[in-house]
């Protein structure tokens, strides 16, 4: 978004959000954090201006063209607006830009207007979001999307605070994204990219999640700031951060702000045996042995991360480790193609409302008769049915990781004649191919893919092959000799469609 777009927005805000939207919090303002701030951990209004000056230079040459972007710099409709700057903060929480975009393309066709959203199911939603993972993020955004147009009249809040406080799973940092980028409120915006570009510029080492260091990043983003062009500076913060200073190898000689980055100036200047908390440009006002945002003597320093030394991680809590017994139940469906059984997951916890294979928690370690009496148990229980286990096939294990679980699940097969089920709206029996547009977790298609790769749905496969015959057989003899390399016949282009069709069908 451009300085000349800025001010055309703000001629189309109301009279109060033009005033809060021109006016810089006073949270901004005041530092609020318990830490003596030294000088070497803050800018100057000097470096300020020229961080402004040399980022948004930058900003502008070297941008990448991003479908959100496009819409925040050309929708001239500031809930459309909102919106789609809304969806896209949401889908590149803890997801990579490259898996973003496609999504967010699709999602946007389908719902363009958060009216449309509101107006989705929430299975409708999930399906739309398979295989984008923390699956929570698109309930809380049907929810909000709901609520503003229940609750609001189907207006987007215009400020930060307003968009926290009355929109689910809106926190601080989505608040301050979608305000400055949509309505040009000058507010900053503190998120892993912008942590680590301002850890790097002002030496701070400390464990970032800590109040303290929360408190002082989040102030100098708030100043630093530029209040002509409050969105494309946090823009910029966010870009720098994903393209030039890198997690492991930072790009530094391609920084802008590499002048004022005393992380660069401390590396190129330290001496083998040098003290890590002691910054060789300026030093720390604080005694770095007490200064709560120097990296601390006894920290382990590594000289060949360079400026990647900041920011410091802390420990990471290890993750849970559990084991799912799963059942793949296939039976023969319509037109000889099988189907397989899903069931709905609980509305609330993990992986709300999606569907999956018939699963069960197991409480601990069990032993292989144990986990299997327990699987005929739930199957029993989904579906009404009494089923052996001596009609189970083990298949193997397939290993997911959640944010915070390690899950292993033990797969087994189970096939059955068609039989009459009770009607019951969480639960399904789905061909392949509907099974792969549902709403179901990325750990439920590794687990399909594991019994294909095994031979385990081989019936399908076999299926396959027959039809793929078929189809070559409407071709007369005459017709199957080899074409002319050079030259293909129209015949062969008809055949070409018929095989593809027939493969499109299979899958």
């Amino acid at each position: 978004m451009g300085r000349s777009t800025i001010k055309r927005i703000s001629k189309k805000l109301p009279r109060k959000a033009q005033t809060t939207a021109s006016k810089q919090p006073t949270a901004a303002r005041n530092t609020e954090s318990g830490a003596r701030s030294s000088p070497h951990h803050t800018f100057t209004s000097e470096e300020t201006a020229t961080l402004r000056k040399n980022l948004i230079t930058w900003y502008d040459r070297r941008k990448r063209d991003l479908p959100w972007r496009t819409l925040a710099d050309t929708e001239l409709d500031l809930d459309r607006r909102a919106y789609g700057v809304w969806v896209s903060e949401v889908m590149l929480q803890q997801t990579q830009v490259s898996t973003v975009i496609d999504y967010y393309t699709k999602w946007m066709k389908t719902w363009p207007t958060v009216q449309d959203l509101a107006m989705a199911s929430l299975e409708e939603v999930n399906e739309k979001w398979s295989g984008l993972g923390y699956y929570s993020r698109g309930r809380r955004l049907h929810e909000g999307a709901q609520k503003v147009v229940r609750e609001l009249g189907g207006r987007m809040p215009r400020t930060a605070e307003d968009l926290q406080r009355l929109l689910p799973g809106v926190g601080r940092y989505t608040a301050g994204a979608v305000s400055s980028i949509s309505y040009g409120q000058v507010t900053g915006v503190v998120d892993g990219n912008v942590i680590r570009v301002l850890c790097r510029l002002r030496c701070i080492g400390a464990d970032f999640t800590s109040p303290t260091v929360t408190d002082t990043l989040w102030n100098l983003a708030n100043n630093l700031v530029d209040p002509d062009r409050p969105g494309d500076f946090n823009q910029a913060m966010m870009e720098l951060g994903a393209t030039v200073c890198t997690p492991k190898k930072a790009l530094c000689s391609e920084c802008p702000l590499q002048t004022l980055c005393r992380a660069f100036k401390k590396i190129g200047s330290m001496t083998v045996g040098s003290l890590p908390g002691s910054p060789i440009n300026g030093r720390c006002y604080v005694s770095a042995a007490s200064c709560p945002l120097c990296i601390q003597s006894g920290d382990q320093w590594d000289h060949s991360l360079g400026v990647a030394n900041y920011p410091r991680k802390p420990a990471k809590k290890p993750s849970r480790e559990e084991q799912t017994v799963t059942c793949v139940w296939e039976r023969p469906g319509e037109q000889e193609f099988p189907e397989y059984l899903l069931v709905q997951r609980p509305q609330k916890g993990l992986l709300a409302g999606m569907w999956e294979f018939p699963s069960m928690l197991l409480e601990k370690t069990a032993a292989v008769k144990e986990r299997e009496d327990d699987l005929c148990s739930r199957l029993q229980e989904v579906t009404g049915r009494e089923v052996s286990a001596q009609d189970l096939q083990y298949v193997g294990e397939v290993v997911h990781i959640f944010s915070h679980i390690n899950q292993t699940y033990l797969v087994y097969l189970l096939r059955s004649v068609p039989a009459e089920e009770e009607e019951c709206s969480a639960l399904r029996w789905v061909t392949r191919r509907q099974f792969m547009e549902s709403a179901v977790p990325t750990a439920m298609k590794k687990i399909l893919k594991l019994c294909e790769s095994r031979g385990f749905l081989g019936d399908a496969a076999e299926l396959s092959k027959k039809r793929k015959k078929d189809v070559s057989d409407i071709q007369p003899p005459t017709r199957r000799a080899k074409m002319d390399s050079k030259q293909r016949s129209i015949q062969s282009f008809f055949t070409a469609t018929i095989k593809k069709r027939a493969l499109e069908d299979e899958s």
